[in-house]
């Protein structure tokens, strides 16, 4: 097998990392929890990317980000006991459920696959670190492809489990079909039919079943039309199993016995940083998208718009020469990466922070520009507005007009806008 999934070490340091410190808190520091680490995975992002801006990921994807798994540790039911006596129940009765080994996982997965040749066997139990997932490469006689099986915890009703379950948005996301509801049990399920590259540089098909529970329990199923999810030919048209298969698959009773039997593993008692707690909320995507909107000249058309709940938002603008994206994010606590951010910049008079930038929008979409607007406001709260455009209507899109709708003069003028302050 080409490239095996699930063995990027980041992401298993960083699995690994949440499920030990996760459990062990209330419903409100779990979500103080995953704000620090939102906060501090931004920065990191904004840390890596500085010296890069020209790329189209380069900001969005500070505001576009994935979910976050978090091991389930119960809800907050108001008992006086002590943070370390609930992380201690918790794990006892997690301790309780017989463990899952991963020939088992694989044996339950082959007898749910229909009929064909598996090999590229490869698995890990539920006791085991950074968590349990299974992996084979299976082939009915059309081709050989890889199939992956991953579990997790997601807080019940929270953020992730709507990042985890809606349709992506295709300006950021194409696919060629999605489909998200609500079962009899009170489980959400999606299934997406769309690609490895949202580019499409190579036709590797990407098909997927995201199933969480109304306890939290995360199962996801993953397929190919390749041997392996990167670095391998395509094999086949398709993907293996139809919608109704992999509906089939994800939504079998066994993993859901398998998330039961991974452990919450204790976490040392305390809460985020103080720092960290209080900051400001974030920034309503809703109100982004408002303010923006109210900033744009006259002779433009919004002609779609959208974003996250929080953060980051668009709105694609058409003056009649053809679609152009325009993007912010409105984010708090960047103050800490200030000094790499506008190195290179400028400060106004009233200490306000911007750097611009105009390059290539996409390395791998001949012709797509992007221009930007970076600006951080005076103040300890490290208020950052950052604006983008591009020349395409969607994220790897093909170029629709020769430049970006606005010009760097009005783009600068919109960052700089006092409205923002108003979300502050």
């Amino acid at each position: 097998m080409p490239e095996k999934q699930h063995q990027d070490p980041f992401e298993e340091r960083l699995t690994a990392a949440l499920r030990d410190t996760g459990g062990a808190f209330r419903a409100v520091d779990r979500t103080a929890l995953v704000d620090a680490g939102r906060n501090r995975g931004r920065r990191a992002l904004t840390r890596r990317r500085t010296g890069v801006l020209g790329g189209v990921a380069g900001v969005a994807l500070i505001g576009v980000g994935g979910a976050m798994l978090l091991p389930s540790g119960g809800s907050d039911d108001g008992e006086q006991s002590s943070v370390a006596s609930r992380a201690t129940a918790r794990a006892s009765a997690s301790a309780a459920a017989e463990p899952v080994s991963g020939d088992a996982i694989l044996k339950s997965l082959k007898e749910l696959l229909p009929e064909g040749e598996v090999s590229e066997e490869d698995a890990r139990g539920s006791d085991e670190k950074p968590g349990p997932y299974a992996q084979v490469v299976f082939d009915d006689g059309e081709g050989a492809a890889a199939i992956s099986l991953g579990f997790g915890r997601v807080e019940p009703g929270g953020s992730e489990v709507g990042q985890l379950t809606r349709c992506p948005d295709e300006t950021f996301v194409p696919y060629d079909s999605c489909d998200s509801g609500r079962l009899e049990d009170g489980s959400t399920l999606r299934l997406l039919q769309g690609y490895e590259y949202p580019d499409r540089r190579v036709d590797t098909k990407l098909w997927s079943a995201d199933l969480v529970t109304a306890e939290g329990q995360h199962v996801r199923v993953s397929e190919w039309n390749s041997p392996a999810q990167k670095g391998a030919p395509v094999t086949r048209e398709d993907p293996p199993l139809s919608t109704e298969a992999l509906e089939k698959l994800v939504t079998a009773d066994v993993w859901r016995d398998v998330v039961a039997a991974t452990p919450v593993r204790p976490a040392p008692t305390g809460s985020a940083p103080s720092s960290e707690r209080e900051r400001p909320p974030a920034v309503s995507g809703k109100d982004i998208t408002q303010t923006l909107a109210g900033l744009l000249p006259a002779g433009l058309d919004v002609v779609k718009k959208g974003g996250q709940d929080t953060e980051f938002s668009y709105v694609v603008v058409d003056d009649g020469r053809g679609a152009s994206l325009v993007q912010v994010n409105v984010q708090h606590g960047m103050d800490d990466v200030a000094g790499q951010l506008y190195a290179s910049g400028e400060t106004l008079p009233d200490g306000t922070r911007i750097a611009t930038h105009q390059g290539v929008g996409d390395d791998r979409v001949p012709g797509v520009l992007m221009w930007t607007v970076d600006t951080m406001r005076p103040g300890d709260d490290g208020f950052r507005v950052v604006i983008s455009e591009f020349n395409n209507g969607s994220a790897h899109g093909r170029p629709t007009r020769d430049a970006p709708a606005l010009t760097m003069d009005r783009l600068r003028e919109i960052a700089l806008s006092e409205e923002w302050d108003k979300l502050r």
